[in-house]
C-alpha cells in the first residue's frame, strides 16, 4: 500500500474530510466502537490519548430487560487470527443502565448507541421502548448474538422473524434503528431486504460467526457455553463479502452500513468502505491496541490524498467490478 499519514500529520482540515452523516447523526469520524468491546463507553473514553475526533460513535454492550449473569466460564479464548467469546450478554438490565450509567456518560464527546438484546419479541420491544425517552442517539437491534441459548441467533437467522422484531421495535421508537445482521444464515440479502421493508434505518454487518474450540487433553469444550462468537482478522473476508451483498440491497435506499469484522488497519477499513460501508466498526483490534483509531483515520486520509478524494463519502461503494458469479 502507499505510504500512509501518521497521526501527527493529521490536522483539523484533514479530519473534516472524515465526517460522516449516519442516520442524521453527524459523526466526527467514520469509526464506530463495537458493542461488547468497550463496556458501557466510560471505560474507553478514560484511556489516555482518547479524542472525540477519532471516534464517531460508541455502541454500548448488549442490554436486556432484566439483569443477566451471562454464561459460565471460560468465556473468552484466543484463536489463530481472532478470538472466541461467549460472554452471554452479561449486563445489569435496562433500568440500571438508564438510571445510573447514561447520566455518567459525556454525550458532548461522542454519540452513544444502545445495543438491545432479548430472548423474546416482547423483550426487544420493551427495551427499545425504554431507550426511546433516553439520551441515547440510536438503537442497535442485536438479533444475531451467537453465544446465548435463546433469542438472538434464532431471530437473526430467519428473515421473517428478523423483520417481525424490526417492525415491532420501529413502532415504539423514533430514534434511528440499526439492525445487526448475522453471517450465520442462508441469505443475508433477503434478511436485509425484509428488515428494510420493516423499517430499519441502517445495518451493522456482520455479527460474529459461530465457532468452538476443544481442549484435547480433557476432551472437552474450552468455552463453558460450548459455542461462541468468532471475531478478529480470521473473519474479515467473510464480513467483507456480506457488506458488499447487503450494500446491493441498500444502495438505492440511502440506508447506511456499519462495516465490521476483523478490521485492524486502514487498509482493512478502506476495503469495507469500497465494498459499501458508510462507517467502520472496530472491536477485537481494541484489545491489543486501544489507540488504533487515530492510526486508521490517518491511513484513510493518506489514501484519499493519493487518489484525489476530497471526502470519505466518495469512497463508499466505489468498487469497480461486475456482478459476482459462482
Amino acid at each position: 500500500m502507499t505510504e500512509l499519514l501518521t497521526s501527527a500529520d493529521v490536522n483539523k482540515t484533514n479530519l473534516d474530510r472524515l465526517k460522516v452523516n449516519f442516520c442524521g447523526l453527524n459523526l466526527q469520524s467514520p469509526i464506530v466502537l463495537l458493542s461488547g468491546c468497550v463496556g458501557f463507553g466510560e471505560e474507553y473514553t478514560r484511556v489516555v490519548g482518547f479524542s472525540n475526533q477519532d471516534v464517531g460513535a460508541v455502541c454500548l454492550k448488549g442490554i436486556t430487560a432484566k439483569p443477566r449473569l451471562g454464561n459460565n466460564p471460560h468465556r473468552v479464548y484466543e484463536t489463530p487470527a481472532g478470538m472466541l467469546n461467549a460472554i452471554g450478554l452479561q449486563n445489569p438490565g435496562v433500568d440500571y443502565v438508564i438510571k445510573h450509567i447514561l447520566p455518567e456518560l459525556d454525550f458532548s464527546e461522542t454519540y452513544y448507541i444502545a445495543n438491545v438484546s432479548g430472548a423474546t419479541l416482547e423483550e426487544y420491544v420493551e427495551v427499545t421502548r425504554r431507550f426511546d425517552n433516553s439520551s441515547i442517539s440510536a438503537i442497535e437491534i442485536n438479533i444475531s448474538c451467537p453465544n446465548v441459548k435463546e433469542g438472538g441467533v434464532i431471530f437473526g437467522n430467519d428473515p421473517n422473524m428478523s423483520a417481525r422484531v424490526v417492525e415491532a421495535c420501529r413502532k415504539v421508537t423514533s430514534k434511528p434503528l440499526i439492525t445487526k445482521l448475522s453471517p450465520n444464515q442462508t441469505s443475508i440479502e433477503e434478511n436485509a431486504r425484509r428488515c428494510l421493508e420493516a423499517g430499519t434505518n441502517a445495518f451493522a454487518v456482520i455479527n460474529t460467526l459461530t465457532g468452538m474450540s476443544i481442549d484435547i487433553e480433557n476432551r472437552a469444550p474450552v468455552l463453558g457455553n460450548i459455542q461462541g462468537g468468532l471475531s478478529g482478522p480470521a473473519i474479515k473476508p467473510i464480513a467483507l463479502l456480506k457488506v458488499y451483498q447487503v450494500y446491493q440491497v441498500c444502495k438505492n435506499h440511502n440506508v447506511p452500513i456499519i462495516g465490521q469484522g476483523g478490521i485492524t488497519s486502514a487498509r482493512d477499513a478502506l476495503e469495507f468502505l469500497i465494498a459499501g460501508a458508510t462507517t467502520i466498526g472496530i472491536g477485537t483490534a481494541l484489545f491489543y491496541d486501544p489507540l488504533i483509531c487515530p492510526k486508521i483515520n490517518a491511513g484513510i486520509i493518506g489514501y484519499m490524498e493519493k487518489h484525489g478524494f476530497t471526502h470519505i463519502d466518495q469512497i463508499t461503494g466505489n468498487l469497480h467490478s461486475g456482478e459476482i458469479t459462482c
